[in-house]
C-alpha cells in the first residue's frame, strides 16, 4: 500500500489517524509542524500528506503551495485537513493545491475513504489494482508476476521496482526518483544501489526474453518501454 506522511500537532489525532492507517497496510510517518513535514519530504517523497491547516509557525497552506512550487513536490498529492468550515477555507485550501479538504471534527472512514480515493486518482500503484505492459502482467494482491504464461520470480525489491515502472511505462526515471519511490524512507542508500537491482530485475525477466523491456537511457535513468509490435510483412 502507500507510504503516508501525517503533519498534525495535536498527537491524539496523528496516532488516530495512524492507527486506521496502519490497520488498512499503509506505511506511516509523522511531523508536527512544516518544518519538520518539510524535512521529512526531502528525505523521502511520500505517495500522500495529510496536513493540518493550522500548524506551529508556518501554515498548512503555505506549505502546500511550497510543495506545489517545486517540480519534485508539483504531483505530491494531499488532503488537508482543518477545523476552517467556511466556502472561502475550502477555496483558499483547494487553491493552495490540496486535492482534498477534510473538516474537523471528521469520521476516521471518511478520512480512509478519501485516502483511498486520492491514491486511485493520484497512485495507481499504490493500490492492489494488477498493472499490465504488453504480456507483461504484475499482480499486487498475489505477489506474481507472468510473460504471456510463463511466471517469474522476482525478490522483494525487484517486484517494487518492476511494478513502479509498469505503472509509467515509456516515462523516463532518474536513479534519485527510483530511489524515492521505490526505496522510499530509506535516505542513505547510494544511487547506484538502483544500478544493482536493475541488473537483478533484467535477470528475473531474461528467462522469459523480455529483459530488453528495461532500457538504460544515458544520462537520464531508466525506462520500461512497452513491446513493439512486430511489423507485418510487404
Amino acid at each position: 500500500m502507500g507510504r503516508i506522511l501525517i503533519v498534525e500537532d495535536e498527537p491524539a489525532i496523528a496516532e488516530l489517524i495512524a492507527l486506521h492507517l496502519r490497520h488498512e497496510g499503509h506505511e506511516v510517518r509523522q511531523a508536527t509542524d512544516a518544518a519538520e513535514a518539510a524535512e521529512r519530504v526531502r528525505e523521502a517523497l511520500p505517495d500522500l500528506v495529510i496536513l493540518d491547516w493550522m500548524l506551529p509557525g508556518e501554515s498548512g497552506v503555505t506549505l502546500a503551495r511550497r510543495w506545489r512550487s517545486d517540480g519534485r513536490t508539483k504531483e505530491l498529492p494531499i488532503i488537508m485537513l482543518t477545523a476552517r468550515s467556511e466556502e472561502r477555507d475550502l477555496v483558499a485550501g483547494l487553491d493552495a493545491g490540496a486535492d482534498d479538504y477534510l473538516t474537523k471534527p471528521f469520521k476516521p472512514s471518511e478520512l480512509m475513504a478519501r485516502i483511498r480515493a486520492v491514491l486511485r486518482r493520484k497512485l495507481p500503484e499504490a493500490l492492489d489494482s494488477a498493472v499490465v505492459v504488453g504480456e507483461l502482467s504484475l499482480d499486487p494482491a498475489t505477489r506474481r508476476v507472468h510473460y504471456g504464461r510463463s511466471e517469474l520470480q522476482l525478490g522483494p525489491t525487484e517486484f517494487r521496482l518492476l511494478r513502479f515502472l509498469m505503472t509509467y511505462p515509456e516515462r523516463v526515471h532518474s536513479r534519485a526518483q527510483l530511489l524515492d519511490r521505490v526505496w522510499g524512507d530509506h535516505v542513505f542508500i547510494e544511487e547506484r544501489t538502483v544500478d544493482v537491482h536493475i541488473k537483478r530485475l533484467r535477470g528475473a525477466l531474461a528467462p522469459a526474453g523480455c529483459d530488453g523491456l528495461i532500457e538504460t537511457v544515458r544520462g537520464a535513468g531508466y525506462r520500461l518501454s512497452r513491446p513493439q509490435a512486430s511489423a507485418s510483412a510487404a
